[in-house]
């Protein structure tokens, strides 16, 4: 029986990937972002922890974690991802403010950025929702930002807009299909049965995704 979960995207020869950046900061939400990190790293992507520091940060289910590096030290040139969870101190401080700056140069370097959860409201705020396409939790969560893209809200679990994507915090699943779509891990059915195995627990998946190898 395949193993759905083995690395099948990285034969003997390919060039190593470039990191995916997953920031980590105190409060971060724990499940928003597993299905995403865990079959990332499956392909062959590096994941690496971007902290405010290199200090230990503490998530939401009281995890300690040591970043791998600190924000300052991160580049966009480094880097296949950047991935940034949902917390509380979204909503509650300006602590955040530099992770959505550096989702900005990170866009404007023409490297992919993924937001769930309170994080699409640290970038409503950075006015990178302004003229995208996104989702979120609901779109009055956003518009209590003050932000100018209320227009552009869609009612959808995940939305893909060239190199954004964006999720309420109820879609790890969704979060993680649009990430590995964005990044070619799965595609076409491939990545729809994934979706429906890992989402809807549809048996009949399993049968496409062991046919592809996957």
């Amino acid at each position: 029986m395949t193993d759905i979960n083995a690395t099948t995207d990285t034969d003997a020869g390919t060039a190593p990937r470039k990191p995916v950046h997953l920031a980590v900061y105190d409060t971060f939400a724990d499940w928003e972002t597993g299905h995403a990190t865990a079959h990332l790293a499956r392909a062959g992507y590096p994941v690496r922890t971007v902290g405010p520091g290199r200090e230990p940060v503490t998530t939401m289910g009281g995890l300690r974690v040591l970043p791998d590096l600190a924000l300052d030290e991160l580049r966009p040139e480094d880097s296949s991802l950047l991935v940034l969870t949902g917390a509380s101190l979204w909503d509650t401080s300006g602590d955040l403010a530099p992770f959505a700056r550096t989702a900005r140069a990170f866009l404007d370097a023409g490297v992919p950025v993924a937001a769930i959860c309170g994080a699409t409201a640290g970038l409503a705020r950075e006015g990178l929702l302004d003229d995208r396409a996104h989702t979120s939790a609901v779109s009055f969560y956003l518009a209590a930002t003050g932000y100018a893209g209320g227009e552009r809200y869609v009612d959808a679990d995940a939305v893909t807009d060239g190199l954004l994507i964006t999720a309420g915090p109820t879609e790890p699943v969704a979060f993680a299909r649009e990430v590995l779509g964005l990044l070619g891990v799965y595609e076409g059915e491939v990545l729809d049965a994934w979706y429906r195995l890992f989402h809807d627990s549809d048996a009949a998946a399993y049968a496409v995704l062991e046919k592809a190898g996957r």
